[in-house]
């Protein structure tokens, strides 16, 4: 099974995926596409840029395609498309968006991780807290779009673990 985590900066998408690597033995995980690329030598800009996010998106596809069953990714193409949407939205990206329905169609299930109300990381500590915003509002109105189940988790680390495990072994 493939399995997709996706959510706006600071929802819990990396701490997530470790725990249900460590609950669901043979799964491999593939790490988001910024540090994949970063480690590779890719030198991204210092403040968000969509061209980054686009070569992100590319990347991303390419692992989804790639990356064999029994998989966890942390980040996926919706999240990259729905930053680039944020940042630049007079750009076109319809063609985007078409190549990330049929991606995503190799993905099992779609873990979304909404910021929840009230958020769970304190403000302080976030790191560009409109953008992250905006690009929780853009995944929630698109998440349903890409033809992949769906389910949306809440709550503390060991309920969002058990919603997914249970979605898995049902």
């Amino acid at each position: 099974m493939k399995i997709a985590i996706s959510g706006a900066h600071n929802v819990g998408k990396t701490t997530l995926a470790e725990e249900l690597l460590e609950h669901l033995p043979g799964y491999t995980l593939e790490t988001e596409p910024y540090y994949q690329l970063e480690s590779s030598g890719y030198d991204f800009s210092e403040d968000p840029d969509a061209e980054d996010f686009v070569e992100q998106f590319n990347y991303s596809t390419q692992l989804i395609s790639e990356s064999g069953d029994d998989v966890i990714l942390d980040r996926c193409v919706v999240d990259l498309l729905a930053y680039l949407h944020v940042l630049d939205s007079r750009r076109n990206i319809q063609h985007l968006f078409e190549k990330a329905q049929t991606i995503m169609a190799e993905i099992d299930l779609l873990v979304f991780i909404p910021v929840e109300e009230p958020d769970l990381i304190s403000g302080h500590q976030i790191e560009l807290p409109k953008l992250r915003a905006q690009v929780n509002d853009v995944l929630h109105d698109w998440i349903e779009d890409f033809g992949v189940e769906v389910i949306k988790v809440n709550g503390a680390l060991s309920d969002r673990r058990d919603q997914v495990l249970a979605v898995i072994s049902s």
